[in-house]
């Protein structure tokens, strides 16, 4: 690749990670660490695909990442949205995959009561 490519590639890459140009714009992580698979990273993940597609949602995108660093709470969830607030949802099953995406992705309410750092007080 030519340098102006690899520049090309970085810019998208930037524009897709910060979500530049984009209003109300969400990207839901699912941690997808061997931990968070062994305790139902896999349905959350395909809950949020499935209801996402569902509902059409715009300038929404569901991602596996790796460990999110907190074990004892997975599946973690992290919702980025564009205006970059980052929400981090724990023991993320697939009920409340789906209350996530009515109220959060939705709605724009954030779902206090599945908020990791709720959990670790």
């Amino acid at each position: 690749m030519t340098l102006k490519e690899l520049e090309t590639l970085r810019n998208q890459a930037h524009d897709r990670m910060y979500m530049t140009g984009l209003k109300n714009a969400a990207r839901i992580q699912v941690g997808y660490g061997t931990c968070g698979i062994a305790a139902g990273a896999k349905a959350a993940y395909d809950t949020f695909v499935k209801l996402i597609n569902q509902y059409q949602i715009p300038n929404a995108e569901v991602i596996k990442v790796g460990c999110m660093g907190e074990c004892a709470y997975e599946p973690i969830v992290e919702i980025v949205e564009s205006n970059g607030t980052k929400t981090i949802y724990c023991s993320v099953t697939e009920r409340i995959a789906a209350e996530i995406v009515e109220e959060h992705i939705l709605k724009g309410q954030r779902v206090d009561k599945y908020l990791l750092s709720r959990s670790k007080r």
